[in-house]
């Protein structure tokens, strides 16, 4: 007994309150997640991301919520390796009607989803596209379907030959 209470007593002691602090951890955070949503034909738009979000009172700031949104990001930077607070997009926003499949209405939610440049577009890696076009509501589908990402990267290049040789003749 002396052994066991020497030497494995403190560690099952330690992975208990860990198993605690977990089980607490993971309770909290879905007592206040949102019930999954049904499909439906709403012509409601998607939520604005929580970094974009503004106090509903009208005062200057953050909502508290934002705050949990800037640590998740921190965390997943850390944990992924990449940059979680990108930088806004340099320069004015470029015409998205250009790429094949983009109309005004796709435009307008790229750009309320913040995606206003080629560049950003061309960056997207396959978990952001998913991420982005959970946002696109009736346009679901279309970035890989249109191949967005692959348009993109020959007009963020400037390469319209290129764009032209494999999507046809640049629209807009």
């Amino acid at each position: 007994m002396t052994f066991l209470a020497q030497y494995e007593l403190p560690i099952l002691i330690a992975a208990f309150l860990i198993g605690i602090v977990i089980v607490f951890w993971v309770v909290r955070g879905r007592r206040g997640a949102p019930a999954p949503r049904e499909m439906t034909t709403s012509t409601t738009p998607p939520a604005r991301p929580l970094a974009s979000a503004r106090r509903s009172d009208g005062g200057e700031g953050k909502d508290v919520g934002d705050e949990y949104a800037d640590a998740a990001k921190d965390v997943a930077g850390e944990i992924l390796g990449i940059d979680a607070h990108p930088s806004t997009p340099a320069g004015p926003p470029d015409d998205l009607t250009r790429l094949k499949g983009v109309g005004p209405k796709l435009a307008a939610q790229l750009a309320d989803s913040g995606v206003i440049r080629y560049d950003q577009i061309a960056r997207l890696n396959p978990t952001e596209v998913a991420l982005l076009d959970e946002r696109m509501g009736a346009f679901r589908g279309r970035i890989e379907r249109d191949r967005l990402v692959e348009q993109a990267r020959y007009l963020a290049l400037g390469d319209i030959d290129g764009f032209e040789a494999a999507f046809g003749k640049l629209g807009g």
